[in-house]
């Protein structure tokens, strides 16, 4: 693992965080679809991050419930954010195309467990809570 790869995956997370933020506080233009695509990126991408900084194969899906068992396989407090995994998992790719919106709802609930997972990776990475690189 370099920790040039590891900063990408943390700094791409922060990325889609971000995102989620500045969207979840307009009013004016709801985007629950977004919102719930980025929350999904944000949990995906610090969950990688956690297996790179272990030395595994990032494996190349979507699937949070996926990464979830390889990164419970490291560190079994993992098991305290699994249902939140569950409610940002299917923001992956259902809501992405024509058929199938989310809700003001719903895009409420992502935030929230985004908010959360983001919380308790970083703390399993050693990452304080308001940065956004890997300085403790």
């Amino acid at each position: 693992m370099t920790e040039t790869y590891l900063e990408e995956w943390i700094r791409k997370a922060e990325e889609d965080y971000t995102v989620v933020t500045v969207l979840a506080h307009n009013r004016l233009r709801p985007t629950p679809n977004a919102i719930c695509f980025h929350s999904q990126q944000c949990a995906e991408k610090y969950l990688k991050a956690f297996l790179v900084r272990h030395n595994r194969t990032v494996p190349r899906v979507h699937d949070l419930l996926e990464l979830y068992r390889h990164c419970l396989a490291i560190n079994p407090a993992f098991a305290f954010i699994v249902d939140l995994l569950d409610i940002l998992n299917p923001f992956a790719v259902e809501f992405r195309y024509p058929g199938e919106e989310a809700t003001l709802e719903e895009a409420k609930g992502a935030v929230h467990a985004v908010e959360q997972v983001r919380r308790f990776v970083r703390q399993a990475l050693g990452l304080a809570e308001g940065t956004s690189g890997l300085s403790p």
